[in-house]
């Protein structure tokens, strides 16, 4: 499963950046979907299911106050 955020502002004016969540199988790497989260074992290797998450975030520049381009 992987989940995709935009990059936003939060409430104290910092900018939380795009980046995306993807939730494997520790065990064999399968890509699993919502429904799979919630079972005990692994729908492709039927390991107990142990999940490992990557985050992915892409890394933007923002200018400085005040500086010109």
């Amino acid at each position: 499963m992987k989940k995709a955020f935009a990059p936003r502002y939060i409430e104290t004016g910092d900018i939380e950046p795009e980046h995306a969540i993807e939730v494997v199988c520790g065990n064999c790497g399968f890509d699993l979907d919502e429904s799979e989260l919630e079972a005990e074992t692994c729908s492709d290797c039927g390991a107990p299911l142990e999940l490992k998450q990557h985050v992915a975030i892409t890394v933007t520049t923002v200018p400085m106050s005040g500086a010109s381009m």
